[in-house]
């Protein structure tokens, strides 16, 4: 069966393994290739699929998971607070993107309540999602957004959680990818991004970017 949020809000692009692959670039420093990776909410495991660890695990309640996540990813086919399968301080690396906005407060408790229980002391939690401040005209389009972030939030939610943080941009990529990628050719988009990322002048900016290390 397909998956209508994928089908009406999420559709596959190309291009975005293209973008992928300047944003793992930039984080690698906090992704040892040596460790346990999760990518909570993978979708269409653009994160997980271009980055090298030891072990890897792709997380999502899409019944299309198998179809995107490479055959070196093991599949979780539940729902992000469903972690059952993976041991207590076993994780050095847990991501999700655009994943905590589809969430009530009852829901981000019991994902949050995992996280802390999968990921070894001083391991890393890696957020990329929309900053309210500055995408709230448009952050509602997606109906499926239950839960408002800023990053003035959001940095309060992760310490109220025992998180250290070690990288906050509040202002890290555009608020959607749907149309703006496809507006450049693909020979230019990793330069493109790679340019925007590392740039103080952002225009559009709409996505923050944190990474907490557990304490």
């Amino acid at each position: 069966m397909k998956d209508k949020y994928y089908e009406s809000r999420f559709t596959f692009n190309p291009s975005r393994s293209i973008v992928w692959k300047e944003i793992v670039k930039f984080l690698k420093k906090y992704i040892p290739e040596n460790g346990v990776i999760i990518d909570l909410g993978a979708g269409y495991c653009e994160f997980i699929n271009n980055i090298k660890a030891d072990k890897k695990y792709a997380v999502d309640i899409s019944p299309e998971l198998s179809k995107f996540a490479n055959k070196d990813t093991i599949q979780i086919n539940q729902p992000a607070w469903n972690l059952f399968e993976i041991k207590n301080d076993s994780v050095d690396v847990m991501h999700a993107s655009n994943l905590f906005e589809h969430f009530t407060d009852e829901e981000l408790g019991k994902v949050m309540k995992e996280i802390n229980r999968v990921l070894k002391k001083d391991g890393k939690l890696i957020l990329m999602q929309p900053n309210y401040r500055l995408s709230y005209k448009n952050y509602f389009d997606d109906p499926t957004h239950k839960k408002v972030f800023s990053d003035f939030a959001l940095e309060s939610f992760l310490l109220s959680y025992n998180f250290k943080i070690l990288l906050k941009m509040s202002r890290f990529l555009p608020f959607s990818m749907r149309s703006n990628s496809s507006l450049i050719p693909n020979f230019l988009l990793p330069y493109v991004v790679r340019t925007y990322i590392y740039s103080p002048f952002k225009p559009f900016a709409g996505q923050m970017l944190f990474v907490g290390e557990k304490k």
